[in-house]
């Protein structure tokens, strides 16, 4: 698949997980066992939102990948905090950690590509 195309599928996810975090905050948050955490989820899924449009909108495909990049990461950190071994959800807060770290490479390996 080209860079461009993979960054366009990117970008529709970055749509829909945006949704579902908006939406879906609560039920995430305590999926995760970091129910306080609603209200930052759902700026996350603002963030999300935001970088997907921005694929779609710019040319400069690249930077809004890097925004997702640096996104990726503040999830990761946030899910680090769901990662206590006192935490009754934390394998399911491994399981979407390990699905951030991969979908954060990604993210930096076309952002990579566009640029070069």
């Amino acid at each position: 698949m080209r860079p461009d195309d993979r960054a366009r599928g990117l970008g529709w996810f970055s749509i829909g997980l945006g949704l579902f975090e908006v939406v879906g905050a609560g039920r995430l948050a305590r999926s995760l066992g970091i129910a306080n955490r609603q209200g930052l989820i759902r700026l996350y899924g603002l963030r999300e939102i935001a970088t997907g449009i921005g694929i779609f909108a710019s040319d400069e495909r690249a930077t809004w990948l890097w925004a997702r990049f640096a996104g990726d990461v503040l999830d990761l950190l946030t899910l680090a905090s769901a990662l206590k071994s006192e935490n009754p959800k934390r394998r399911n807060a491994m399981i979407a950690a390990g699905n951030v770290a991969a979908v954060t490479a990604l993210d930096l390996w076309t952002a990579r590509q566009l640029r070069a």
